[in-house]
């Protein structure tokens, strides 16, 4: 899904979608009624009380119909059961309203990220 979202459907180079956290990371992925997948999202591991959120990747067909918050909802969750405090993630100016609208809060400055426009987002509980 990350190949198809990032590297085919943005223009993100290969060499820049992929690293070596994936393997330390929690992800989630979500399947379609024949066990395809159709979504993803990873949660780095904890720094200081706070939980990273990246790379969630939900397929153009399958976009809002409530997947990427399902997704995001069951990582805010795993990071609270691990005693985070916070979560922050790097959101595409394109999807800051959907992030606004699960409780993040835009921080400083739009910046670019593989050539694309994002914003900090901090969601604290």
């Amino acid at each position: 899904m990350r190949t198809k979202v990032f590297i085919k459907e943005q223009g993100i180079p290969e060499a820049e979608e992929w690293d070596d956290m994936d393997a330390l990371c929690t992800h989630v992925v979500a399947l379609n009624s024949q066990g395809e997948p159709i979504a993803t999202a990873r949660l780095l591991p904890s720094q200081n009380g706070t939980a990273k959120i990246g790379r969630m990747a939900v397929l153009l067909d399958w976009r809002g119909q409530g997947i990427g918050a399902l997704m995001l909802q069951r990582l805010l969750q795993t990071a609270q059961e691990r005693s985070d405090q916070e979560a922050v993630l790097h959101a595409q100016t394109q999807a800051q309203g959907f992030y606004a609208a699960q409780g993040f809060e835009a921080r400083g400055e739009v910046f670019k990220e593989v050539d694309i426009d994002h914003l900090l987002m901090v969601k604290r509980w």
